[in-house]
């Protein structure tokens, strides 16, 4: 896929910051608590913005949603630990992975196929990652081993990497039909 033009670029941007604000942040309301789109995003960021100070914008976007939330509405504290350094990592195993399949990406279905079987790849592993790092750095269990952590993957990992599945999904199916539409009114022109 091409790269996009920038007013594009800043539009999805800004579009997926709003994403991510309004599922990582659930103080919207009972009507907007949906699961947390930040891992689907991540990935889709690399795949369609793809630029480094992105990346970097976005994992700031996320620590001060994170701030905030801790800070100001009353969201608990559970999570942020030692281990909470290491979701820079885990989001740029997602990042990275969209950004390197970013050119193969050309709206066929096989490009979508491949798209998907990159994102299951990299949620997997960005899952090992950030629960990993939350089960061994974050002082939460007393004695972690590796045959405990094992039964927690299999317990929340598939959770995981349903979720930003879905989104991922979700989002091309979004980008297959605005394709087809834009393709459509491409023809009727130029007939």
């Amino acid at each position: 896929m091409k790269p996009l033009s920038r007013p594009l670029s800043v539009a999805l941007a800004a579009s997926f910051a709003l994403v991510m604000i309004g599922t990582r942040f659930h103080h919207f309301g009972d009507w907007l608590h949906l699961p947390d789109a930040s891992m689907a995003l991540f990935f889709l960021g690399g795949l369609y913005l793809r630029r480094h100070m992105a990346f970097v914008g976005f994992v700031v976007l996320a620590v001060l949603v994170d701030w905030y939330s801790v800070s100001y509405a009353g969201v608990s504290a559970f999570c942020i630990t030692l281990a909470y350094s290491f979701l820079p990592l885990a989001y740029a195993v997602l990042w990275y992975a969209g950004r390197a399949i970013a050119p193969r990406f050309d709206g066929s279905l096989r490009s979508h196929v491949i798209v998907f079987a990159t994102l299951l790849a990299s949620a997997s592993l960005s899952y090992v990652v950030s629960g990993g790092s939350f089960y061994f750095l974050g002082g939460r269990y007393a004695e972690p081993n590796l045959a405990d952590y094992g039964v927690r993957l299999m317990t929340w990992g598939p959770r995981f990497v349903r979720t930003t599945a879905c989104y991922v999904a979700v989002a091309q199916v979004a980008h297959a039909v605005i394709a087809r539409v834009f393709r459509v009114r491409d023809d009727a022109a130029h007939a």
